[in-house]
């Protein structure tokens, strides 16, 4: 029998956006299948009477509900749906230990359980939910999709396969056996350093200020999450980073897979200037049937789908959805 973990949540409006006078907002908690209790924000729009279409949203990877996934899911719920922006089991509100720890399979999980709690919400119709995966966690709401019949529409924006960069690198420059092993034989005597000392060491995140010479991405990384733009207290990606060990899990997991097996709905949204765009553009071919759409956006990079309401095409987001949900 599931027992619930007491998690402190925070009351006061603590986002990096304000709140629309638009939706009703209010804090939540469900578990998912290995026991962690997760923490959501609900939104959905005032007046409304009748069961909605339901949304879990989740995302970027490294981020927590009050960032992006807070944005991408008040702006819907004031389109017409009911949805979730939830933290990961480790991160941010959410329970689990160790902190700040990063799983593939437990990542498609959460998603799994954010679609339990919508499935069983009196306010949501369970033949209407769809997720949306942003950055990161875009591969790992497509992950789902191959898994959970349950799931209509899928949405991922400015996605990325961390399995995929995890095993072979940024542009795949690091796709070799051995590249591969030596990172392997670094995380494992990370892993027994850690063991000794009874604590994980992290990664560190990212810097205050980026180096000069550093790529435009990292550049534009630290300009969203390090400033008043994007940053929060308890995103791991700008306090400290993840758990360096995580990326055993990533290394040995691929999260696309079976995503040519998907048979319900996909939208894949992504910035034609962005250094993730191949991860997109490589899955989209993998997808089958006439259900499937990708929609680039001129002149948007990585981080302007977290936040750039100009660039966000949530017109076309919101039409995709109303056909394959309604």
């Amino acid at each position: 029998m599931f027992q619930k973990q007491d998690l402190h949540l925070e009351q006061d409006w603590d986002k990096v956006f304000p709140l629309s006078d638009q939706v009703a907002h209010h804090k939540v908690t469900f578990h998912n299948r290995y026991g962690i209790t997760l923490a959501g924000d609900v939104y959905k729009p005032k007046n409304v009477e009748g069961k909605l279409p339901g949304l879990a949203v989740c995302g970027p990877f490294g981020a927590v509900k009050e960032m992006a996934s807070g944005l991408y899911a008040m702006t819907l719920a004031e389109r017409g749906f009911y949805t979730i922006a939830f933290d990961p089991s480790f991160t941010g509100e959410s329970g689990g230990f160790p902190r700040h720890f990063a799983s593939a399979d437990l990542s498609t999980e959460d998603f799994q359980a954010a679609v339990d709690f919508l499935s069983t919400n009196d306010e949501v119709d369970p033949d209407q939910i769809g997720i949306v995966g942003i950055c990161g966690w875009g591969g790992m709401a497509l992950n789902t999709a191959a898994l959970d019949t349950r799931i209509k529409a899928t949405v991922t924006s400015t996605s990325y396969d961390m399995t995929r960069v995890a095993a072979n690198g940024y542009f795949d420059a690091e796709d070799s056996e051995e590249a591969r092993y030596q990172k392997k034989v670094a995380l494992n005597a990370q892993r027994t350093q850690d063991y000794k000392t009874g604590e994980y060491k992290r990664n560190g995140g990212l810097p205050e200020v980026a180096p000069e010479d550093a790529p435009q991405f990292v550049k534009d990384y630290v300009a969203y999450y390090k400033t008043p733009r994007g940053y929060h207290k308890r995103c791991p990606n700008a306090n400290g980073g993840w758990n360096i060990t995580s990326d055993l899990s990533l290394l040995n997991y691929r999260i696309n897979h079976y995503a040519s097996e998907i048979r319900s709905a996909v939208l894949m949204v992504h910035g034609e200037d962005a250094h993730s765009c191949y991860f997109t553009k490589d899955l989209f071919k993998q997808l089958k049937g006439d259900n499937k759409e990708l929609l680039l956006i001129p002149g948007a990079n990585h981080t302007d789908l977290y936040d750039n309401m100009e660039k966000i095409p949530f017109d076309a987001i919101t039409e995709f959805l109303e056909k394959y949900l309604g």
